[in-house]
């Protein structure tokens, strides 16, 4: 009897569960799903008679109304059920439209100032009539959220991946590189100096923390970290101006700039793993398996030591 009561759980209660718990006011999930009020009250009531559970507080009055936390583990499920549905419906359109369908691609600013002009011109010239439309985000985690709910195709991503519905190929291993100023002293050095030797100098980095500061952190004593930007170019200008060094994956950096110098760590700091990402789950094209394939042949490791003499003769 209670396996036959959770049959009765519809997708419509789901939906009235997470816009009630975002919104934390039924009249709000009512205009937001286009219902009633009632009808939207009835379903989460339904829902709660068909998992024996109450899942929302109801204080009455013109205070806002919450999710119990039964209602809170149970939308937790709810997401994965929608963010499957999503995927569902992403591929029968990907099916039914073949190779003249559009290729969403999701990447952050090194790979599209670096990677994605060629990929794209090898690629139109492969698959002509596949419209490929890219999306760019800061942060890695949106564009794997994107990924499975089916609004992306592939994605570039780091490695190593969260759990979740993925598959990846590793397309460039990216070593970092200590970013300085041309005219610095640094400049003169044909490597970076050991990371103890980074006490106290200023740094400017991404304002998520994550690699390669979490590496930093307990290796360069008094770390002196005093601007964070989200921008590429934010970070190099200021590298430029001499506001501070900067420690960036070997993707970041322009060989052709004359402004700064890209200084190698060698093997003292792990490299950047950059992989192209799929759902497992999902139909993946001919077009996308084309895609993945010449992103690889198109992406080798970045010549660190190349992309620091060539500065330094500018320097001159």
């Amino acid at each position: 009897m209670e396996r036959d009561r959770w049959l009765g759980v519809e997708l419509r209660h789901l939906a009235a569960l997470e816009a009630v718990g975002r919104t934390r006011s039924f009249g709000a999930a009512a205009r937001e799903l286009g219902y009633t009020q009632s009808a939207v009250s009835q379903q989460i009531a339904q829902l709660e008679r068909n998992v024996g559970q109450r899942l929302v507080d109801r204080p009455g009055g013109p205070r806002r109304v919450d999710l119990t936390d039964a209602g809170r583990l149970l939308l937790r499920h709810a997401d994965a059920i929608v963010a499957q549905l999503d995927a569902a419906q992403a591929d029968m359109a990907a099916f039914a439209e073949g190779a003249a369908g559009p290729l969403r691609v999701g990447i952050f600013q090194s790979v599209g100032a670096r990677i994605l002009p060629g990929l794209l011109r090898r690629f139109k010239k492969e698959w002509p009539r596949v419209d490929v439309s890219v999306r760019e985000e800061i942060d890695a985690a949106d564009l794997l959220r994107l990924l499975e709910h089916g609004e992306l195709d592939l994605t570039f991503a780091d490695m190593p991946l969260p759990e979740g519905p993925f598959e990846a190929e590793e397309v460039l291993r990216d070593p970092y590189v200590l970013l300085v100023q041309a005219g610095s002293e640094l400049a003169e050095r044909e490597s970076a100096p050991p990371l103890r030797e980074l006490s106290g100098i200023p740094i400017v980095t991404w304002r998520h923390v994550g690699q390669p500061e979490t590496y930093l952190r307990g290796r360069v004593p008094d770390l002196n970290i005093v601007f964070r930007s989200d921008d590429n170019g934010t970070l190099v200008g200021l590298v430029a101006e001499g506001l501070g060094v900067a420690v960036v994956p070997q993707l970041v950096v322009n060989p052709r700039n004359p402004a700064y110098r890209a200084l190698p760590f060698g093997n003292r700091i792990p490299p950047r793993h950059l992989a192209i990402v799929w759902h497992r789950d999902r139909f993946r094209s001919a077009a996308a398996e084309s895609f993945v394939e010449l992103a690889k042949s198109l992406t080798t490791e970045p010549s660190s030591g190349s992309a620091a003499s060539t500065s330094r003769r500018r320097d001159r």
